[in-house]
């Protein structure tokens, strides 16, 4: 597996633990994580991963 593949398993595997239980949290902790799901998913389609 590459480098690549690696990290989105990781992030998510985060996305999935950050969906809130709690109403305090609010949508802040997916909307982070997801973010960078989808910066990381378009470094590798781009080749940059």
């Amino acid at each position: 597996m590459s480098v690549g593949t690696i990290l989105l398993i990781i992030l998510i595997l985060l996305l999935i633990g950050a969906i809130p239980t709690r109403a305090r949290f609010g949508n802040a902790p997916m909307g982070i994580i997801g973010t960078i799901l989808v910066i990381v998913l378009i470094l590798m389609l781009l080749g940059q991963i």
